[in-house]
């Protein structure tokens, strides 16, 4: 839905259900959805790691909650790190859901051999610096509120309950696509343009031909589609990153 006004989402449920069927709104998930826990351990073990870092080497130990500009440091960071296995995943998920010909991908494998034969190595991280534009500055925004919102809805000196952990998890997500949506956009162009798509020349001149043939809302399609996703889809990831924190580091007593 990144190329599509999000008024049209409801017109692209049916055509996609009428031509594609129920497995059309799965087209191109297989290799994503194989490759989430990879990403997600990359995002949630950097930062993890990173905050200790910030805060130890401030208080030899982890004795007072982190400040904002610590949580969005370490988030930055988790960010960086995820774009280097994330990149070619992207890549390999937008080229399965946009292709227009069927059998030019035959699915993730086949999309990977083919970006190699006609693109190189290079080919696989088409798009990657609108990628890390995205992703370095957004996941440390996806972290900041995600600390805000949990102890806004905890008592001080309690562990956070269920309800603050979704609750915060959910705004994180949507603050983030906020901010994130714009370069998204992007991304996906570059990424398609290997493919068929439109040639840019890079991540400036794709945002200058956007703006000027179809105006700066172009930046936000997408935006109402990935928020309404994105509030459950992080409300989970992060009561299951929680959930794992308990059981494998138990808070101490």
């Amino acid at each position: 839905m990144t190329g599509h006004n999000d008024a049209l989402l409801f017109i692209c449920l049916p055509v996609v259900l009428s031509f594609h069927q129920l497995r059309g709104f799965f087209k191109g998930m297989a290799f994503p959805v194989l490759t989430t826990g990879i990403a997600n351990s990359i995002v949630f073990g950097s930062y993890s790691n990173a905050l200790d870092y910030l805060t130890q080497s401030e208080s030899c130990g982890r004795t007072k909650p982190a400040s904002a500009a610590q949580v969005f440091t370490a988030g930055c960071f988790s960010g960086l790190m995820q774009v280097f296995v994330c990149a070619p995943i992207d890549l390999v998920k937008v080229r399965l859901q946009g292709q227009t010909c069927a059998d030019r991908y035959r699915g993730p494998v086949h999309c990977v051999a083919v970006i190699l034969k006609e693109e190189g190595a290079r080919g696989l991280f088409r798009g990657g610096t609108a990628l890390a534009l995205r992703d370095v500055p957004c996941y440390g925004l996806y972290f900041l509120p995600y600390e805000v919102t949990r102890s806004a809805l905890t008592g001080s000196g309690k562990q956070p309950d269920t309800f603050a952990i979704l609750m915060a998890g959910g705004v994180a997500g949507v603050v983030t696509w906020v901010f994130a949506t714009p370069m998204d956009v992007v991304k996906a162009r570059l990424q398609m343009s290997g493919a068929g798509g439109r040639e840019y020349r890079g991540v400036l001149h794709c945002m200058r031909v956007s703006a000027r043939e179809e105006g700066v809302r172009v930046f936000f399609k997408g935006l109402l589609l990935n928020s309404l996703r994105a509030f459950p889809v992080n409300a989970i990831t992060f009561l299951s990153y929680e959930s794992l924190m308990k059981l494998f580091y138990p808070p101490a007593t």
